[in-house]
């Protein structure tokens, strides 16, 4: 099957069911296939060819939802281009893709400019909410199209996103995700949510995960309400608002909930999966997040070039090793979903047995079919007939997946491999911590010491000495930071990721000055 066909086959299901609400504005799945049939029209009628590179500039909102789908529809990849990225980035990711129809929103006229003078591929572009300049509205644009496309017919195994790796270790490449790719997404998604009547709150960018869970859920008749942006009080406010029963969004972003002061006053009784992954959630988190939503949270391990949920830890056995006291079951980001392997690989590509640690590799249909237009970092990422996460972790003998780090993130100080991952979880258990980046940091004696990098909950005060201490107690002295800096603000991707990258060159950069 199509991409496309799972939101229709959401359509047939419930035609007058809402499909987004933003604000005080809803349209139901009738009217946003319509829309999204005109806009096939339109482009074809432009002269826009099936495989042509589109991209959608715009905060979340109706109407980017209503091209991409329009973009899917005639047959044209969707290239996502996030507004959060600087000018330069995202024209980077825009000529990597040769993309050749730009949609942007009314409020980042001022960069769409920028990023077209920067794009000489780009040869439609079209403003959402007004005209701007030569370039006509949406609402012009769709002018007299017929609300009943009939285009080229596509195959499962066309490309039909180019979503962008996360990026927090370097420049983003293109994700190619195919028709057959985003079929076993919707397999997997509805193996492991299923809800009878689904209200999903997408807060996170539509450009990364919740944009994919959007387009996966649509098939079940999901309600979407839709924020422009993440904020803590507007998801607190719109889960009980509109009865959310279904939310992704990355640790970062819940550690910033559960820091509001005005946590506990809302009511979360309609959630039934509020799912985090892109990152580890440091088991003291998991345990208060449960206690301010309920048995509600899932974890799951998934990678823009493998899918959202290669693993899934589900709320039921999640609340339950919590009420069991079973605290290494908590560091686990679920077992392997039913239509991905996922394995743990040495260097030489021999896969391990439980218990050894190694690089997580994954294997499915759901799994990219390279990078576009980058072959060699295809190649390395392809190694041994798998996709080769960069993640470093195990399975025990039960089949539950831990990752232990990010590869390239090993420090090594005085001989011993350390992993920032499992630090950083116990500094942010710290009742005064709201996240933390842990680097090696070069050293003459050691090589590298190890420094985290903290930001804390707002009014809130700690001594180094404490933090050591209470670091010490946990993971012993070799792993115990040797230096904490506190950061008013950890720096973090357009997707809300902390990112790593940025704090390691701080102090790289200083070391390198003072050469």
């Amino acid at each position: 099957m199509l991409l496309i066909e799972y939101f229709d086959k959401g359509a047939q299901l419930t035609p007058d069911r809402i499909f987004l609400i933003e604000g005080g504005a809803e349209r139901t799945y009738r009217q946003v296939q319509d829309s999204s049939h005109r806009i096939a029209n339109a482009l074809a009628r432009a002269g826009v060819e099936v495989d042509e590179r589109a991209a959608v500039y715009s905060h979340n909102c109706v109407a980017a939802v209503e091209c991409l789908l329009g973009i899917v529809r005639r047959g044209c990849v969707w290239v996502s281009a996030n507004t959060r990225n600087g000018v330069e980035e995202t024209a980077s990711v825009l000529n990597n893709t040769a993309v050749e129809v730009f949609f942007y929103g009314a409020k980042y006229a001022a960069e769409a400019r920028r990023i077209m003078a920067m794009c000489p591929s780009i040869r439609l572009a079209v403003c959402l909410d007004g005209e701007d300049g030569s370039h006509p509205s949406l609402e012009q644009f769709t002018a007299g199209a017929a609300a009943v496309f009939e285009g080229d017919f596509r195959k499962s195994g066309d490309v039909v996103t180019l979503f962008s790796s996360g990026g927090t270790t370097g420049a983003p490449k293109g994700v190619m995700m195919t028709n057959l790719g985003w079929s076993a997404l919707v397999a997997n998604i509805y193996c492991n949510y299923f809800h009878e009547a689904p209200v999903q709150l997408i807060a996170a960018p539509l450009t990364h995960g919740a944009g994919a869970f959007l387009l996966t859920m649509a098939s079940m008749g999901t309600i979407n309400v839709v924020l422009p942006g993440f904020d803590a009080v507007a998801v607190m406010e719109s889960i009980q608002r509109h009865k959310v029963t279904h939310l992704f969004l990355p640790p970062t972003a819940i550690y910033a909930i559960l820091a509001h002061p005005d946590v506990r006053k809302y009511d979360y009784s309609s959630l039934r999966f509020f799912t985090f992954t892109g990152a580890p959630m440091a088991p003291d988190k998991i345990k208060e997040a449960v206690s301010v939503f309920g048995p509600v949270m899932a974890a799951a391990f998934g990678q823009t070039e493998s899918g959202l949920n290669s693993t899934f830890f589900p709320p039921g056995e999640l609340a339950q090793a919590i009420a069991t006291g079973n605290e290494a079951r908590l560091q686990s980001c679920g077992r392997v979903t039913p239509f991905v392997r996922v394995e743990v690989m040495d260097e030489e590509g021999r896969l391990l047995p439980a218990g050894e640690r190694g690089e997580l590799v994954v294997r499915g249909d759901q799994i990219m079919i390279g990078y576009w237009n980058n072959p060699e970092e295809t190649k390395r990422a392809s190694g041994f007939g798998w996709h080769r996460s960069g993640d470093i972790g195990y399975k025990d003998k039960d089949g539950w997946v831990f990752i232990v780090d990010r590869k390239r993130d090993m420090i090594i100080s005085g001989g011993f491999n350390v992993f920032p991952a499992e630090i950083e979880k116990v500094v942010v258990s710290h009742p005064a911590v709201e996240d933390c980046i842990v680097v090696g940091v070069p050293d003459e004696k050691w090589g590298e010491v190890v420094t985290a990098v903290v930001q804390l909950k707002a009014g809130r005060v700690v001594d180094v000495d404490e933090l050591k201490a209470f670091c010490r107690e946990r993971l012993g002295g070799v792993k115990t930071p040797k230096q904490f800096d506190v950061w008013q603000e950890l720096p973090r991707s357009p997707v809300g990721k902390l990112l790593r990258r940025k704090v390691r060159e701080t102090y790289w950069s200083d070391r390198d000055r003072n050469v």
